[in-house]
Parts: structure tokens; C-alpha cells; sequence
């Protein structure tokens, strides 16, 4: 794919992306977001400030200079790059401007003594061929989107059917399209992706699908954060009748429906609302599932009497929840936190069961190591994160 100059030069790279690329990265976001304005919509700007998306981005990078040689060896990770570029609608016109962008970052910060002509050319075609395999991969989900019985390409306007509250901070919205055809279903686990106009700025933001599919409506639930600009514009701007746009339904981090082993969702506050799409779409399905949600107090407890009557109507489903700063009045069957002991007295004894943990990044890693310690296989302990891996399951 490369030739061996090609790839010399870009392992030779590899010591200072491990220590300089969050550097570039950063610079890298500075000088595309200032000079391409246009391109802000794609970046969530909390993720900016928190540094995660610069991490991330550095992670990825260091990955791909450490494999050029190898680049097979990446081929898991991209439908997840792959899926996220298609929720947030990204073209193929827009990887030249991150491809400018990234070589004169890494001019800039390394220098041009460090980062010569002809490091620079090698990383132009390293890139150049990421790009292509991106945007052709993009094009084959982008296609088959728009070929599923009412499917689309792009942008699809919806109006907000219904909005119901479902905790002190998790507010549900049905969303119907506008044009009255019908909604192409979806996998249990994937997100929307809503396209708002906030007092003249586009802004788009991923939410998780929190309802089964084959429905006339799609529905996602929004936990309201401080400082939050889209999830405070939905929770006191967004009413019955407000339109609003979406991409198509996206995401790789799905419930297998065609598993029978028993299935556990281990979810943190607002980690629930992926795995009630899950719940909802597996209940009736006769396989053995535990439902196990941690929370503060009970209110801040969403969706808990739906819960409740979806045990109540299949037997196959057991529910747990467990309260670690229980307020007057509440019910949880556990106080505390999901340990090892309390995970390990809802699993088999053979620890042969699919796992889906979801919540915040500390309940996450606190859970995956726990089902690792207690011997559930690996492949089986299934997580959505963003950001690097390594920051999750790393020691």
C-alpha cells in the first residue's frame, strides 16, 4: 500500500506523536475550527474543553502511524469511525480540509526541521488513503440508509409528537416526520443524531434511540446537563409541535438479536436509555435477562415503572435497582453500588452471557473489570465510550 520509504517515515514520527500529540491535535482544532467556522457544527464544544476530543483524536492518529505497516490489523475499529461520520453527516469534501489542517498542525508544532518536506509528504499520502477508505466505506452505509423502506439520505425534518418527563433530569421526546411517511427501522443500541438551529447556530448532537424499533415514532430521552446547550434548549425550548432535523439512525454498539445466551444490562443513570431500546426489543423474546440499574436516589430514577411492567408482563425478565444515596421514601432492592459480589449473584454460574454496561466512565470501568474478574469472555463484555479504549479498559 506504502512504499518503505513511506513507511520509515512515518513510524520515525511515532516517539513524538506519543509525546507531542495531544499538541497537535489541539492546535489542529484551533486552526480548522477558526478558519473553516463552518465546520463547528460537527465538534461538540464541552468535548473541546474537556479535552476529549483532542485525546481522542491523538489516540487515533498514534494508532495509525504504529500499524502503517500493518493497517489491517485497525480494520475493527473503523465502523465505529465510520458510524460516527455518518450520524453526524460528514462528506467527502470535508476530509481535504482535515487533511490541510493536519499537516500544518503537525508542521507547526514539530517544526520544520523535525517535520521536513519529506515527512510531511509521506503523512499527506498516509492520510490521503485513510480518506479514501473512509469515504468509500461511508458511501456503502450512506446508500444503504437511503435504500431501507423509508430510508433517507441526509437530513429528514421530524416534529415533536409527544415530550414526557421521565426523572428530575431525563425528559423524553417522540419524534414523527413530518412528511407523515414511514420510519425505517433500527438496531436496539444506535443514536440519532439531532440537527438544531440554536438562536442562529447549527449545532448537532447524538442521543441515544431509548424505544423499540418499528414504530411510528423515534424516541430519545435527554438527561439535562449543566451548562448543556443542547440538552437545556430541548428540556425548555423543545415543545409539542417544534420541528427538528435529524440524520438517519446510526451506531455499531447494538444488541445482538439473534443471541439466546442470557443477556445482563448493567446501566448508570442516564446509560439507561440505550438499554430500554435493548429491554424493550429483547423482553418477549423468552431469553434469560437482567436488568440492573444504578442511580443516586429515585429521583433521578428514569423509566422505572416501565421496567416494572415489562418484568411484570415476561417472565424471562428480572429487574435490580440499586441506590447509592437513597432519599425518604425510596424503594431500590440494593443500597450501594453494583460490586462483585452483587454482579456476580445475576450471572451463571458458566459466565456465559452477553454484557452491556452503560453509564458514566467511572461506573463503566468499575463494571468491566468487575465481569473481568468474575470471568465473563471478553468478546462478550460489550461497552460503548467515547474516547480512546485504553482509557476505559486500561489498567
Amino acid at each position: 500500500m506504502f512504499t518503505p520509504e513511506t513507511i520509515a517515515l512515518i513510524q520515525a514520527t511515532v516517539p513524538l506523536l506519543k509525546s507531542r500529540g495531544e499538541d497537535i491535535t489541539r492546535h489542529f482544532y484551533r486552526v480548522m475550527l477558526a478558519e473553516h467556522p463552518e465546520l463547528k457544527a460537527f465538534f461538540n464544544e464541552a468535548h473541546q474543553a474537556e479535552g476529549t476530543q483532542a485525546r481522542a483524536l491523538a489516540g487515533a492518529v498514534l494508532a495509525y502511524a504504529s500499524h502503517i505497516d500493518r493497517v489491517q490489523e485497525l480494520a475493527p475499529a473503523l465502523p465505529r469511525i465510520i458510524q460516527k461520520h455518518v450520524a453526524l453527516g460528514v462528506q467527502p469534501a470535508h476530509y481535504p480540509i482535515v487533511g490541510q489542517c493536519l499537516l500544518r498542525a503537525i508542521r507547526e508544532v514539530l517544526g520544520a526541521d523535525v517535520a521536513t518536506e519529506a515527512v510531511i509528504e509521506a503523512w499527506a499520502q498516509a492520510y490521503g488513503a485513510l480518506a479514501q477508505l473512509l469515504i468509500d466505506a461511508e458511501e456503502q452505509v450512506y446508500a444503504a440508509n437511503a435504500a431501507l423502506p423509508g430510508g433517507w439520505r441526509g437530513q429528514r425534518a421530524m416534529v415533536v409528537a409527544r415530550k414526557e418527563r421521565e426523572s428530575e433530569l431525563i425528559t423524553s421526546f417522540y419524534l414523527e416526520p413530518v412528511d407523515g411517511q414511514p420510519l425505517p427501522p433500527f438496531h436496539p443500541g444506535q443514536y440519532l443524531t439531532l440537527v438544531l438551529d440554536i438562536d442562529g447556530r447549527t449545532v448537532r448532537r447524538n442521543y441515544s434511540l431509548s424505544d423499540a424499533p418499528g414504530k411510528p415514532w423515534y424516541r430519545v430521552s435527554i438527561k439535562r446537563e449543566d451548562n448543556g446547550l443542547v440538552s437545556n434548549w430541548m428540556h425548555d425550548r423543545a415543545e409539542v409541535g417544534t420541528r427538528i432535523d435529524i440524520q438517519a439512525p446510526a451506531g455499531e454498539f447494538t444488541l445482538d438479536a439473534a443471541a439466546t445466551r442470557p443477556l445482563v444490562l448493567v446501566t448508570g443513570g442516564v446509560g439507561i436509555t440505550p438499554a430500554m431500546s435493548m429491554l424493550e426489543s429483547a423482553a418477549g423474546s423468552g431469553r434469560p435477562i437482567r436488568f440492573i440499574h444504578a442511580a443516586r436516589h429515585g429521583g433521578v430514577h428514569a423509566f422505572r415503572e416501565r421496567v416494572d411492567v415489562l418484568a411484570a408482563a415476561h417472565g424471562n425478565v428480572q429487574a435490580l435497582y440499586v441506590y447509592d444515596a437513597p432519599r425518604e421514601g425510596d424503594d431500590p432492592h440494593e443500597i450501594g453500588y453494583v460490586t462483585d459480589a452483587l454482579l456476580a449473584r445475576h450471572l451463571p454460574e458458566d459466565r456465559d452471557v452477553d454484557l452491556y454496561l452503560l453509564g458514566p466512565k467511572p461506573f463503566m470501568q468499575a463494571v468491566y473489570r468487575a465481569g473481568q474478574r468474575l470471568g465473563v469472555p471478553a468478546a462478550q463484555l460489550r461497552y460503548e465510550f467515547f474516547g480512546p479504549a485504553e482509557e476505559l479498559v486500561g489498567a
